[in-house]
């Protein structure tokens, strides 16, 4: 197990870095504002029939156009899916949603956290799929995109206070990396047999003779960007354990890479961006050994198997509650650390049913901000605020002003990223009291005991770090639980924008130190262990408590 489980993570990595380096040429280019390579007129075309401006803009003026794109879209697809009925590319005839589960659908979708507290294939239209759901799988991505394309700036520029074009940004995102890629991929998935039709469900009858509904639906094109744009809303509600999401091995490989492909392609880009490709190595060094660590965890314990099971004589490499035979135990592991590593809510096999440790893992990895490789821009903008914090304690233990590519960090910037930092621990750790505190919240459980914890803890942890995968054995479909974790999803989500986009605005503005002989090196292994160290810290003081009323309590009474 333990060679076949290295080779697959090996492998993987492999792919992912020689397939994400070219991306990463592009993204810095864009970034840079230089033109795109045989794209020239054509990109200036489309802006000026477009209408947009190309003028910089200031951090609060770039923030402002993320969130009223947001917010526009917010509105429509809440209405749209109120009028589901009403509107066309409805074979099934399905009604409208009820107020409150088309407001979390439609948080969780501009949030990039793709939630669902719904079964797709009966709940909604393929129009809603389409115009709805799939447009914002591409705006939520590019919008994180173009936080980090800010933020980046700001430590490449010095001595300004404009960040670049928000609108400008997005239009370049989508159309020349969003758009291609997805139909890419489609193509590939129709080509191994994902669905992409409009046509009405088909009737068929059982070979037990029950007669019943075979879905249809445009399934590729939605599961394209799902997976690039770390999304995660199934068009079905098994996701990728569905065998017309993901239906082969190689589509089960494709979408892992695809999931962390931006990612960490915005790695390479930013080390680019900033003359110094050692600085985006450094980052891609410290979640790559997290990942690889996490991997091997919940691959050794699914591996392993339940120890009551065990006792009994039941063979271990046979545990394949909740997992899909076509995928196995250790291809299944490794899509569970993916989705949950990034922020992405595609799974492939039910993590309700994982070991109370491996479950532990995808659980604490949405906990620590998804931060190891992460979703597209919020991953790395969120691992550059753990950067400056490790800076910082650098700073206090050998008693200098940190500073960061020669940027000062000082009082204001880390009074933002605390902030930034504790915007989900807070939402995770009062939303699960909450809910554990009140009947509302208490009656969708239907697992009382050690279990029921870890569930409403995943759920509410899932929601605020905007992952969208679920633990399952939770009636999420009320009132209580929509609006909880609706406004979990919203604040997690621009919570950390906010700060972020205001530690540009101040950085962007400073002056670039030359590097002195008392400079701390930021891109070697010992600033690798730092970042590492950082990371788990944050982590292990924010929620050791919650995990051992959990998982680590569930193991133990396995034992």
């Amino acid at each position: 197990m333990a060679a076949q489980g290295f080779l697959l993570i090996a492998g993987f990595l492999l792919v992912l870095f020689v397939l994400a380096r070219p991306l990463g040429l592009l993204l810095a280019r864009m970034i840079n504002g230089l033109p795109l390579p045989g794209l020239q007129s054509v990109d200036g075309a489309l802006l000026r029939g477009l209408g947009i401006r190309t003028l910089e803009m200031g951090w609060r003026h770039y923030l402002g156009a993320i969130l009223l794109l947001n917010g526009i879209g917010l509105l429509v697809l809440f209405a749209l899916l109120m009028l589901q009925g009403y509107l066309p590319l409805n074979p099934q005839q399905l009604p409208g949603l009820s107020w409150h589960l088309a407001l979390n659908t439609a948080v969780s979708f501009v949030s990039n956290t793709n939630w669902q507290s719904y079964a797709g294939e009966s709940t909604l239209s393929y129009f809603s799929q389409m115009a709805g759901l799939t447009v914002q799988n591409f705006l939520s991505a590019a919008s994180g995109i173009a936080v980090i394309f800010a933020l980046t700036r700001a430590f490449a520029r010095q001595n300004v206070t404009t960040l670049g074009n928000a609108w400008v940004d997005i239009t370049r995102i989508t159309l020349w990396v969003l758009l291609p890629l997805s139909l890419v991929i489609a193509l590939l998935f129709i080509q191994q047999g994902v669905l992409q039709n409009l046509l009405p469900y088909q009737p068929f009858t059982s070979l037990e003779g029950a007669k019943q509904l075979l879905p249809m639906g445009p399934v590729a094109s939605q599961e394209a960007i799902k997976m690039l744009g770390t999304n995660g809303g199934g068009f079905f509600n098994a996701n990728s354990a569905h065998p017309f999401e993901n239906p082969t091995a190689l589509t089960n490989a494709v979408q892992m890479l695809a999931i962390f492909l931006i990612p960490t392609a915005l790695c390479f880009a930013f080390g680019d961006a900033v003359n110094d490709r050692r600085q985006g190595h450094a980052i891609l060094w410290a979640m790559s050994v997290i990942f690889v660590v996490c991997a091997a965890l919940v691959m050794g314990a699914e591996w392993q198997g339940n120890a009551h099971f065990t006792l009994l004589g039941a063979d271990s490499s046979i545990n394949m509650e909740g997992k899909e035979s076509r995928f196995g135990i250790l291809a299944s592991s490794l899509y569970a650390v993916v989705t949950t590593a990034a922020s992405c809510g595609a799974v492939n096999a039910m993590h309700d049913s994982f070991t109370a440790l491996g479950g532990m893992i995808p659980l604490w990895l949405m906990q620590i901000g998804e931060v190891v490789f992460g979703g597209v821009g919020s991953g790395l903008y969120g691992m550059l605020l753990f950067v400056l914090l490790a800076v910082f304690i650098a700073g206090l233990m050998i008693g200098r002003t940190p500073e960061y590519l020669g940027k000062k960090i000082d009082v204001r910037e880390m009074k933002l990223t605390a902030l930034a930092i504790l915007v989900t621990p807070a939402l995770v750790l009062l939303g699960t009291a909450l809910a554990l505190m009140t009947e509302a919240g208490r009656s969708g459980i239907f697992n009382p005991g050690i279990h029921g914890f870890s569930e409403v803890l995943y759920a509410v942890s899932s929601a605020a770090n905007n992952n969208g995968s679920a633990f399952a054995g939770l009636s999420a479909n009320t009132p209580f639980w929509n609006c909880l974790l609706a406004f979990c999803m919203l604040v997690g989500r621009f919570g950390v924008i906010v700060p972020v986009m205001a530690i540009a605005g101040a950085l962007v503005s400073k002056k670039i130190q030359p590097a002195s002989s008392g400079t701390l090196p930021t891109c070697g292994a010992l600033f690798v262990g730092l970042l590492i160290g950082t990371v788990l810290l944050v982590g292990a003081l924010t929620f050791i408590p919650a995990l051992a009323l959990g998982p680590v309590a569930e193991h133990l009474s396995l034992r």
